[in-house]
């Protein structure tokens, strides 16, 4: 299923499409991928700030749960930035918030346009995954829109600048970008870009520093689509309506 133009449709729309998605994604997780005792969550609340899906380490095990198997093998997508320079700051004692369930080990993120629409909003899209990753959670971000003049490189680079302001220059045709950090004092950031047209390539969720598992965001994607309506689906493909007799 290649990635489509969601610019060509309100917001709203994209977000009934983002809701099946992230559901989709949810169900996956629940359903063998995730070691037993964690458990994927959508849109619950984390502090003040809402997450599209949460992994969270539950107190008491779920032994409905059928365990999967975290990979420790380290994924190989085709850009990898890494940085220490936050390390020593986080040594002062913090506050971490617990989730109800638990405690959170990490959150899938998609980006929707109200999180790039102004400074302010950006800012605090920026913040929740930064002082996530500084508590050590890990975070995948799906962005399936194009730069703005707010994040001219793209969403990544607006995150990775609050840890280490380095170059990166998204590749000609491809300005989605999906980021998987693995936050462990030495945080890391695992990079696929992509654009119109291009399969969604499947991405790693780090669950432990070392350990993820595989989020399938093709299938999950494909899963979404076949429930959005067919005029929403013409949109965002740019084919026109089929000619009635």
């Amino acid at each position: 299923m290649p990635l489509h133009d969601w610019t060509r449709v309100p917001s709203g729309l994209f977000h009934h499409f983002h809701q099946f998605w992230a559901m989709e994604i949810c169900r996956k997780l629940n359903r063998g991928r995730l070691p037993s005792g964690l458990s994927a969550l959508v849109e619950q609340r984390k502090g003040p700030k809402e997450t599209d899906v949460l992994t969270v380490e539950l107190t008491e095990p779920d032994e409905a749960t059928q365990g999967g198997t975290a990979v420790l093998e380290r994924p190989k997508t085709r850009l990898l930035r890494q940085t220490d320079k936050a390390h020593y700051a986080e040594k002062a004692d913090r506050i971490v918030i617990r989730h109800h369930l638990g405690r959170v080990v990490a959150f899938i993120e998609i980006v929707s346009p109200g999180n790039k629409d102004g400074d302010r909003a950006l800012e605090e899209f920026v913040d929740k995954i930064a002082e996530a990753m500084e508590q050590r959670i890990h975070v995948l971000v799906l962005d399936l829109f194009p730069p703005t003049s707010r994040d001219p490189a793209g969403i990544h680079k607006a995150i990775w600048d609050q840890f280490d302001r380095e170059e990166f220059e998204l590749p000609s045709k491809q300005d989605r970008v999906f980021a998987s950090y693995e936050a462990d004092g030495v945080h890391t950031a695992h990079i696929e870009t992509l654009g119109l047209g291009d399969p969604l390539p499947d991405m790693p969720l780090f669950i432990a520093p070392g350990a993820h598992v595989v989020v399938p965001l093709e299938e999950t994607y494909m899963s979404a689509w076949e429930d959005t309506p067919a005029a929403v689906r013409r949109q965002v493909v740019g084919v026109a309506p089929p000619a009635t007799n």
